[in-house]
């Protein structure tokens, strides 16, 4: 999913793209601080921290300020929409977070539709992660110490405190952090490494210091929330070391590395605090394989392509057999082959046909068909005993909107959007709904919200401003609408002051 920047968000973009040779763009939370010249903020002026004065920054600015970056975000970085792979990382980071010194745990998680391998956190409990992080981590285990690291830098409040030991040098922004991690989502080439490279380069001694300290503590707590969520805390170790192969073995090191840089001693480090912790056993970490196989099956080329390689995976070697029957069986329908995919498919349905990524698999088989009336029910029938499964419901929703039920989409989404009132891929499909339903106000009002949510403020009064004048007859939805307008207005102001 992808929103064009419209002003003031494009101006912002076009001064930050400008002055991004000036900026130390840091990928994660804790990593090189990211430090801007003074010409370079000024031209940039996006919201900065805190100041010389202000000492620690408060938990509700970081909130605010948290908010505003993810709008600006989206709406130039390609998100997944696929809601089985977004429940996936919101359930992993919410067990992950239980077991944390995070004192808020509410996240806003946002995956990001790129190859490569990259994770982060930005101040106000925004955690993103590559779908190439999956291709990376070999392990359920391996993947959650990535996270687990992350949730660490914002326990921890590093970026805060970060311009606490900057008070009397540069004042760094989260023009660095976005410019970084846009480049890093989108360029992925090597203009965004050149562009990030040069500027840590720059960066002042006694900065990369505390950031390697930051590092350190990272790890130390990231590893320990591994360990009382009971997962494996060498994983973090064998983590490093995947990187570190990374760099030998791919053109270019994965976003990750170029502000997290793994050392020997960092493996070792991490290995020596792991060994002094109970040991845990292996675990079935078949849930994280399964949402790996789905995101392998986009990786290739073709869906054809992707049929012959989860083929060979079958017959020889697999790190775990039903992902690699359940991808085939995904590339199959991907193909246009749903009867060969209902073959496949059938042996894990008939093990455990309450699993809703087989049932969600054998619902896109009956699409493909064009069988909306089984898929239909099938999903009916899962979501009535899952009733807050939001992958099961945003398939229910499809359903119904290919089949052309669209009251019925409509009614589950209008019931979920209260529910996910942060998620764009739901007021997407809402406005679609709402259109072909013959909703037209609520075309308007679903609309806004998608781009609200993106930071694309002007649009979305435009379409409130269309829903003011057709509701002007309901009194109730007239007056919602109205301070919504207000509401945005706040926003558009705010985003004019960057």
């Amino acid at each position: 999913m992808l929103t064009t920047f419209s002003h003031p968000w494009k101006r912002c973009w076009q001064r930050l793209c400008r002055g991004a040779a000036g900026v130390t763009a840091g990928l994660l939370l804790g990593a090189s601080p990211l430090v801007a010249t003074a010409q370079d903020d000024h031209h940039i002026q996006l919201p900065q921290l805190g100041d010389s004065s202000s000492g620690l920054v408060s938990r509700a600015r970081e909130n605010e300020l948290g908010e505003m970056w993810l709008r600006m975000f989206r709406s130039q970085v390609r998100t997944s929409s696929d809601a089985l792979l977004q429940q996936y990382v919101e359930n992993s980071l919410k067990s992950l977070a239980e077991y944390s010194p995070l004192e808020d745990k509410n996240l806003d998680v946002v995956v990001v539709n790129n190859d490569t391998m990259n994770a982060f956190a930005v101040p106000g409990g925004v955690v993103g992660v590559h779908t190439g992080l999956f291709l990376f981590a070999e392990n359920e285990d391996q993947f959650a110490s990535v996270l687990a690291h992350e949730l660490a830098h914002l326990s921890q409040r590093h970026y805060a405190r970060s311009l606490e030991a900057q008070r009397n040098s540069t004042i760094p922004t989260l023009a660095g952090m976005l410019g970084a991690l846009v480049l890093a989502a989108t360029a992925g080439g090597d203009a965004g490494i050149a562009a990030m490279t040069a500027t840590q380069a720059a960066a002042l001694d006694n900065q990369l210091r505390f950031s390697r300290q930051n590092e350190q503590e990272a790890d130390r707590v990231g590893i320990e929330t591994l360990a009382k969520a009971g997962l494996d805390p060498q994983a973090a170790g064998e983590m490093f070391e995947q990187m570190l192969k990374a760099t030998r073995y791919y053109r270019r090191p994965p976003e990750f590395l170029l502000t997290h840089p793994v050392t020997e001693k960092r493996i070792a480090d991490a290995k020596l605090r792991a060994n002094r912790m109970d040991k845990i056993p292996l675990r079935d970490s078949r849930e994280y394989h399964l949402m790996r196989a789905r995101i392998r099956v986009n990786a290739e080329a073709t869906p054809q392509q992707a049929v012959k390689r989860f083929q060979a995976e079958l017959r020889g070697i697999n790190d775990n057999e039903d992902a690699a029957r359940y991808g085939l069986a995904l590339a199959q329908t991907a193909a246009g082959k749903p009867d060969t995919a209902l073959d496949t498919l059938q042996p894990l349905l008939d093990r455990e046909p309450d699993k809703d990524a087989f049932i969600l698999a054998r619902a896109d088989i009956d699409m493909v068909r064009h069988d909306y009336n089984s898929a239909t029910k099938r999903l009916q029938a899962a979501v009535s005993q899952s009733p807050k499964n939001h992958a099961l419901i945003m398939g229910l929703a499809n359903a119904h909107f290919k089949a052309g039920n669209y009251l019925a989409a409509e009614r589950i989404l209008k019931k979920h959007s209260r529910v996910r009132r942060k998620d764009p891929a739901v007021w997407y499909l809402l406005a679609e709904t709402h259109g072909l339903a013959g909703d037209i106000v609520g075309v308007h009002e679903a609309r806004a919200e998608y781009y609200i949510l993106n930071g694309v403020f002007d649009k979305a009064l435009q379409h409130l401003r269309h829903g003011v004048r057709l509701a002007k007859n309901d009194y109730q939805t007239h007056a919602i609408l109205e301070q919504r307008m207000k509401d945005v207005i706040k926003m558009q102001e705010k985003a004019k002051e960057l």
